[in-house]
């Protein structure tokens, strides 16, 4: 992976290629997480209740400095008919950390014959709102491995709090995808998924994801506007300030998303292995 590039004034300036990075191996890695998040088959107003309660046992993330969020975007032409809704929902989502403290973004989008590209870092929402809008769908093959690769390469040279994936199918090979994952795992990057549409085999492979991470799947529908921007908002408050600062959430704005999240992430182990 090359280093970040230097910031530009120019906010629509070209993300840089994201280089595969796999690292293979006789078997995936699948370090024991617990139990998996709780699967949500369609959005609801009972569903968002159960989509969080379970993230209020996450184990608090220690405070060292802005926190650091990976989105990666699928821009294959699958996606053109819920572009414009996605991206406004996405550049929207960050403007709730701005009340728990700061949060570094890096945009990761693919799309294409092979193209994968990473923006630099960056703080201001507004900018990323930039950068996504200068993203438009072309046509190609899902690139999800290389997305998992580059934020390994990411969390290796500085803490990343979590990596948030917006797409809406998988055409890649499983235990591939499910070996980059442990890795990711091993860095306590928790994968945050948020699937369009209704794609079996997507759903079991973000489902998986989801698990060896530690991360929670959610599906969203295209009539689901609000309900994205607020699970995609406590996902960013999250990243930025921990379980506390997201339980906050849950009495403000947004307190549906953010109930959601909370409940469908894992227990922790010592939680889990409590229960007889």
């Amino acid at each position: 992976m090359s280093k970040d590039e230097k910031p530009s004034h120019k906010p629509t300036a070209m993300p840089r290629p994201v280089a595969d990075g796999v690292v293979r191996r006789s078997h995936p890695v699948s370090p024991a997480t617990g139990t998996a998040p709780l699967a949500v088959e369609r959005s609801s107003d009972a569903e968002v209740s159960d989509f969080v309660k379970r993230m209020r046992s996450r184990p608090a993330e220690a405070a060292t400095g802005n926190g650091r969020l990976v989105f990666a975007m699928d821009a294959t032409m699958s996606r053109q008919p819920t572009w414009d809704m996605a991206l406004a929902l996405q550049a929207e989502m960050f403007g709730a950390v701005k009340a728990v403290g700061g949060l570094d973004v890096q945009l990761v989008y693919f799309r294409g014959a092979g193209e994968c590209r990473a923006s630099r870092w960056v703080s201001d929402p507004d900018a990323l709102a930039r950068l996504m809008s200068t993203v438009s769908c072309q046509g190609g093959y899902t690139q999800i491995g290389k997305v998992l690769s580059h934020t390994r390469s990411e969390a290796e040279k500085k803490r990343v709090n979590a990596l948030v994936y917006v797409g809406d199918c998988m055409e890649e090979a499983v235990d591939d995808l499910c070996g980059r994952a442990g890795e990711l795992a091993l860095l306590g990057v928790p994968v945050f998924l948020f699937q369009e549409g209704r794609d079996g085999v997507a759903e079991r492979a973000f489902r998986e994801i989801a698990r060896l991470t530690n991360g929670a799947w959610c599906r969203f529908d295209a009539g689901a506007a609000a309900q994205l921007r607020e699970l995609l908002a406590a996902v960013a408050v999250y990243a930025a300030g921990g379980r506390a600062a997201l339980e906050r959430l849950t009495q403000g704005n947004g307190a549906e998303g953010a109930r959601r999240l909370l409940a469908s992430l894992p227990l922790p182990r010592s939680a889990s292995e409590g229960r007889g």
